[in-house]
């Protein structure tokens, strides 16, 4: 399946809010015409009454691909209204649904469950995938064109590895923003403004993590890079880097955490 029989049979998106919005946007950019996309949602914004998809009108009968981009709590009233023929490919980017769940509403239909996270609404984004044993390498490769749109997709080996995707890439946007936080403040506590602060912090992470992306090599080698024996970055990466207080112990205990709840809110 391609993007030509996407533009004959059609595409369901349910759910068109910030991640379901950032994906309609991608695909319309890169090949989908918008007469072949139905959007069910009652509270979509109103931008998109005007780019000729089909707005909350009955979605056809065999589409090529039924993606889900509702909030996991909103699932089960939605599995509840839909069904799917033969030879549709149900796409869910809500997290912690199982594919079981929707194994149990879809029959035997090919499904593939992704874990995208928040900065796909820039098109900065990396979704994991996962497909039930309907879903051959056909049906993946067409959900990670369709993901792709709003950044890396990756393919994981087995479901339960989902659970740390959610908990490293899935929450982790929301770790970042508060290590933001934090330097922010202990800019201010060293007697800048705040504004300053905050363009600092903001920009630094920004710019390591970019380059991070960029340079092939492991993050140690760039940290080492940044270290002069006995300056200023080696005092702070000393109370970083303790092996009781430091952050690997830390960000081992968050992650954890995330993935336990995960795992309790899938089961």
């Amino acid at each position: 399946m391609d993007f030509s029989e996407i533009n004959t049979r059609g595409i369901v998106l349910v759910g068109c809010g910030r991640m379901g919005g950032a994906m309609l946007k991608g695909w319309l950019k890169n090949g989908i015409a918008p007469e072949a996309v139905t959007v069910i949602d009652p509270h979509a914004a109103a931008e998109w009454a005007n780019k000729g998809i089909r707005l909350n009108e009955e979605a056809p009968e065999n589409p090529a691909v039924l993606v889900l981009a509702v909030k996991p709590q909103m699932m089960a009233q939605v599995l509840n209204d839909l069904s799917a023929t033969d030879g549709t490919l149900i796409l869910s980017v809500a997290a912690g649904v199982t594919l079981s769940t929707y194994e149990r509403a879809f029959g035997g239909a090919a499904i593939v469950r992704a874990m995208p996270n928040t900065p796909a609404a820039i098109g900065q984004g990396i979704t994991a995938i996962v497909g039930n044993e309907e879903a051959g390498k056909g049906s993946l490769d067409v959900a990670e064109r369709l993901l792709s749109v709003v950044g890396q997709v990756v393919r994981l080996e087995d479901e339960t590895q989902m659970d740390a995707v959610t908990a490293v890439s899935g929450s982790g946007p929301a770790y970042v923003f508060h290590l933001i936080e934090c330097l922010t403040r202990a800019g201010e506590e060293q007697g800048l403004s705040s504004d300053l602060s905050l363009q600092l912090a903001k920009a630094t992470v920004a710019g390591a993590g970019a380059l991070a992306i960029v340079e092939d090599v492991p993050p140690a080698a760039l940290r080492e890079a940044v270290t002069s024996p006995n300056g200023t970055t080696a005092a702070g990466l000393a109370q970083l880097m303790d092996s009781e207080t430091g952050l690997a112990p830390l960000i081992g205990r968050t992650v954890a955490a995330a993935a336990d709840r995960s795992r309790e809110l899938g089961q």
